[in-house]
Order: structure tokens, then C-alpha cells, then sequence
């Protein structure tokens, strides 16, 4: 199979022929407008994959196609929001060759007016899909799961890419081009427009049982799902979609000048793309660590429900993701399986188990999480996770009753004057061997109590679930102390991941963060536990293990 794809060696092109390497029987056109760029791709290219460079302007497309006549054209080079009048240029050509055709377009405008090719796409038997892309294939098959269970009436969705994964100068040419310009959606049952990134919330991508993305700032985007998922959904009164970049510095001057552009009705802020541009791709610090959410409220069997969609993506496979859509597809085509004939956008082009299948053996993952009421702390930020735990953790963190466990422990204090200050105040134990512990757990309307008795020396603390920045996280009090940790469930154990915390209400550096590995597990069927508690400059305050049973 011959497969021209424009921009072939931009950042979404080339991820995807890296993504179809291992497939020997495709040819891959690398074109773009400049031949040295795409001949270094080719050289720098392995796999069993064959690549082939070429200069093509995709404005000579209909040349480049009687020259090499591919099988399939895929469009990467962007941004279509600037295509103007003969935007749709390379699809007539298609068309016209008898070529079937897929495109990574994010213009909202578009992707929904790639139907009008319908009647003549099912004539010829060919395939038109635009915006084979998360935005909005995956939206998609996230929410045709979702409605298995709920009747949608409002979707707001985000995406968070990894500092580290850099960013198209054409995609920061459209998302600085709509900045402070109206942007077509649905909202409170009518089609009407937010201002382009001048809208924000925040939200914790949080898969369950996996450590969670820090809390981010997502701002209004233009994508194709804002005007096509209400097409699908013709009961969905409000849809909402953002993104995430980070550094969250350079992300808010670009809410501030999106607000002063619309109100003071100032040109395009396109001409500072290429500033942007060399900005964000030098300012790369943080976790290298991506994800993406889709919030859905509505209705099931007759109740108010809130559920959301979570993906997290680990290093070098987030970047990847955009790409994946088209790589499914041609995949299906290799082994025979056409999209059928027409026109459309990718809305419904793919399910979530097609994505499980490209996810599977990467370091992404993905989770559903219902907001459920009246459950016991653990379970309600767990989520489904809450049942891989071994039985041990799961018979003491899902009762809400008032209870009481014993066992024995063994302590380790920190020497230095600075840790056994911070322990006598907060009243941890001292060094033993072995000592009598009991735990009562006693619930509450705002999370649960703990009490600890090691042989008569008695500490507490009080637990509950985060909220605002705090979400998904349980924040465990000590006086005027708050510690928001991520519980992560990972090969039989529960490990309590430190990601915040504060002091008297102000939030503290995380530089000077208490850390330590601690977690729980199950030996011989016996609840056990691991703490350790240290601090920058200071060491090991206390470390104490032991097991429980009931009381």
C-alpha cells in the first residue's frame, strides 16, 4: 500500500510513519515544500516500512498524484483554519483521482463541512474521513461508552500535553490565530460562541489507582467536537472543550491577551505565533507526563449522575496519541477492513477498544470514574481500582463504620534535633522493636478519624477526600498541617504518593515536601503497613511497619 502523506515530516506526519514502521508492506511518501527536511526524515527513518521523500506543495497536490499515485492520502501539514477559499483543494483532488483520503484537521469549520463531499465520495467508493485525531475520534468513542449507561446532557473535555512533547509551529499558528475570537458551541441548548481561550476551569486527570496529572488550568479551544458532538447528540445542551499547555505561566498571558483582543476588538494575534511558538518549546520543566478527561453529566434510569473519562500518557507515548486514529485505520486497511464510502468527520470511526488495542504495551492508560455518594473514603478515590486491592486493604478501607485494628509495629525515629522536634509535636512514637498498636477509624460527614495507640503513646490525624486543587487526592490532616497524597495501587500494594501540602491554609514549596516511600499490602492475610516519613534538611523523622487485624 502507497501512502502520500503531506507534512510528512512535521510533528503529527512523522509520529505517524514512525507508528506504521513495523508494517513492511506500505510505502510511505514523506512530502512536504521542503525536500532536504524530508530526505533527513527518511535517512533518520527505522523500520520495515519503505519512505521516500519528496518535495510536494499541497497546493500541486493533484501533480504529486498522477507522479506517485498512492493508494491513500493523508494530510498533515495545517493549519486548515487558514486554508481560505480553496480549503478543500486536496480532498477535490482526491476525489477526482480516485484516492481515499484522511486528514489530521482541527479546524472546527472544516471538519464539519467535509460532508458536502458525501454524495460524491459514495459514487466514486472512496473514503473521506477529516479530523482523524483525539479531537474528535477519541471524544467520540469515549462518549458512545459513556452513553451505554446515561442519557448525555452536558460534556466538557480537555486535553494536557507533556511540557515535554513540543508543539507544531502550524498548531500554535491556529491556536494563537483564534485567540480572543469567538468560537462556535453549543451552550444552555443553543448554538452560540465562548471567547477562544478566554474561557477557563480547572481538573485533575486522574485514572484510577494510577498516580494522577497535577491539577491544571484548561482554556476554551476551537475544535471540531464543539460543533459535531451536538450533531450526534442532538440532547446535549452545553459542550465544552479546552487545553492545557504548560508551563501554566505562558498559558495565562495568553488568557490575558485572548480577554484584551475581544474586548478591545484588536487584530489577530496570529503575527506573534512564531514568539509562542520558540517560548514553549524552550520552557520544557515538570513531569514529563500528559493526559486528557471527558466530564459527562446527564441522566440514568430517571437520577442525576456526573461521570468522567480519564487518560494518562507516561513520557515519550502521549505525543504519540494524535497520531494513533489514522494509525488504527490504516492498520484495518492492511488487513482488509475499509471504512465505508462517504464523507464525514471521524466522530464515529473508532471505538475505545480500538484505542485499547494501540494503548496496549505503552505506558498510556484509561479509566471511567462515576461521582458516587454515601461511599466510604478509599473506594470513592479509588474508584474501580478499590477492587484490585488484595482483600486485606479492601475489608479495612471499605467499611464506613466506626472500628478498631491490632497488631504490633516496629518504630525508627530520626536522630537529629530537627526530627525529633517535628516528631515529639506531632506526637509519633519512639524507637521499639516491637510494640503494641491498635488503629480506631472513626467516620465522619467530612472523611475519617485516625487514632493510633503504639503501647499508650496516642497520635491522630484526619483523612478525607481533596478537593479544588486537592482532587482526587486524600488529604490527610495533622494540626495545621494538610498532606494531599495519590493513592496508587501497583502490584499488590496501596502506595500514599505525596503531592502537596500546606501549612495553616498557605500552601508550602514542593521542594521542602515531607517524602518517603509508604504504602500498604497484604502478608498471610494480614493488613500491613510500611511508613516512612522524612523531610529536605532534616532526614528521617519516623518510620514505623507492622501489621493489623480486627479488633
Amino acid at each position: 500500500m502507497k501512502i502520500l502523506i503531506l507534512g510528512g515530516y512535521g510533528v503529527f506526519g512523522g509520529r505517524l510513519a514512525e507508528l506504521l514502521a513495523d508494517l513492511p508492506g506500505l510505502d510511505l511518501f514523506i512530502c512536504g515544500r521542503d525536500l532536504a527536511r524530508a530526505e533527513g526524515f527518511c535517512t533518520a527513518y527505522r523500520g520495515a516500512a519503505r519512505v521516500h521523500p519528496h518535495a510536494l506543495d499541497r497546493r500541486a497536490i493533484t501533480e504529486g498524484l498522477e507522479r506517485l499515485r498512492p493508494d491513500l492520502v493523508v494530510d498533515a501539514s495545517g493549519p486548515f483554519q487558514d486554508y481560505g477559499a480553496g480549503r478543500y483543494h486536496v480532498v477535490e483532488a482526491c476525489l477526482a483521482a480516485g484516492v481515499d483520503y484522511l486528514d489530521f484537521a482541527d479546524g472546527a469549520d472544516f471538519v464539519s463541512g467535509i460532508d458536502r463531499f458525501d454524495d460524491r465520495a459514495k459514487a466514486a467508493g472512496l473514503f473521506v474521513l477529516s479530523g482523524v485525531s483525539s479531537f474528535p475520534a477519541l471524544t467520540g468513542a469515549v462518549l458512545r461508552e459513556m452513553a451505554k449507561t446515561m442519557d448525555i446532557r452536558s460534556v466538557e473535555g480537555g486535553i494536557a500535553p507533556s511540557p515535554f512533547a513540543g508543539i507544531g509551529l502550524n498548531v500554535m499558528r491556529a491556536v494563537v490565530g483564534y485567540a480572543g475570537a469567538p468560537v462556535k458551541l453549543r451552550r444552555g441548548g443553543r448554538d452560540t460562541h465562548g471567547i477562544g481561550l478566554a474561557e477557563s476551569l480547572r481538573f485533575t486527570v486522574a485514572v484510577p489507582g494510577r498516580l494522577p496529572l497535577r491539577n491544571i488550568h484548561f482554556s476554551l479551544v476551537d475544535v471540531p467536537d464543539l460543533q459535531l458532538i451536538p450533531r450526534g447528540w442532538p440532547a446535549i445542551t452545553d459542550i465544552w472543550m479546552g487545553a492545557g499547555p504548560v508551563p501554566e505561566i505562558l498559558h495565562r498571558i495568553l488568557n490575558l491577551l485572548a480577554k484584551a483582543r475581544a474586548a478591545l476588538r484588536l487584530p489577530s494575534l496570529e503575527p506573534f505565533s512564531r514568539l509562542f511558538y520558540a517560548v514553549l518549546n524552550r520552557m520544557r520543566f515538570g513531569e514529563h507526563r500528559g493526559g486528557m478527561f471527558i466530564r459527562a453529566r446527564g441522566l440514568a434510569d430517571g437520577q442525576p449522575v456526573e461521570r468522567s473519562w480519564h487518560l494518562l500518557a507516561e513520557g515519550d507515548d502521549g505525543p504519540y496519541i494524535p497520531s494513533m486514529a489514522i494509525e488504527a485505520i490504516v492498520r484495518k486497511l492492511v488487513a482488509g477492513e475499509r471504512p465505508a464510502p462517504g464523507a464525514r468527520s471521524s466522530v464515529d470511526a473508532l471505538t475505545l477498544a480500538d484505542y485499547a488495542a494501540l494503548f496496549d504495551g505503552r505506558s498510556i492508560h484509561m479509566g471511567f470514574r462515576s461521582e458516587a455518594h454515601e461511599v466510604p473514603l478509599y473506594p470513592g478515590i479509588l474508584g474501580d481500582a478499590f477492587d484490585t486491592l488484595p482483600p486485606a486493604l479492601r475489608v479495612l478501607h471499605g467499611s464506613a463504620a466506626e472500628r478498631r485494628w491490632h497488631g504490633h509495629a516496629e518504630v525508627r525515629r530520626g536522630t537529629g534535633l530537627l526530627a525529633r522536634l517535628a516528631a515529639a509535636i506531632v506526637g509519633f512514637p519512639k524507637t521499639a522493636a516491637r510494640v503494641p498498636i491498635s488503629v480506631a477509624f472513626t467516620p465522619g460527614k467530612d472523611g475519617e478519624r485516625w487514632t493510633r495507640d503504639f503501647g499508650g503513646r496516642r497520635f491522630s490525624s484526619h483523612q478525607s477526600r481533596g478537593t479544588g486543587k486537592n482532587d482526587y487526592l486524600l488529604v490527610e490532616r495533622f494540626g495545621p498541617l494538610r498532606f494531599a497524597m495519590a493513592l496508587v495501587a501497583e502490584d499488590g500494594r496501596l502506595y500514599l504518593v505525596p503531592r502537596r501540602w500546606s501549612a495553616f491554609g498557605v500552601p508550602m514549596p514542593r521542594f521542602l515536601m515531607p517524602y518517603g516511600t509508604s504504602f500498604e499490602s497484604e502478608v498471610d492475610g494480614k493488613f500491613c503497613f510500611d511508613v516512612d516519613i522524612s523531610m529536605p534538611f532534616v532526614g528521617l523523622i519516623v518510620g514505623y511497619r507492622g501489621a493489623l487485624e480486627p479488633g
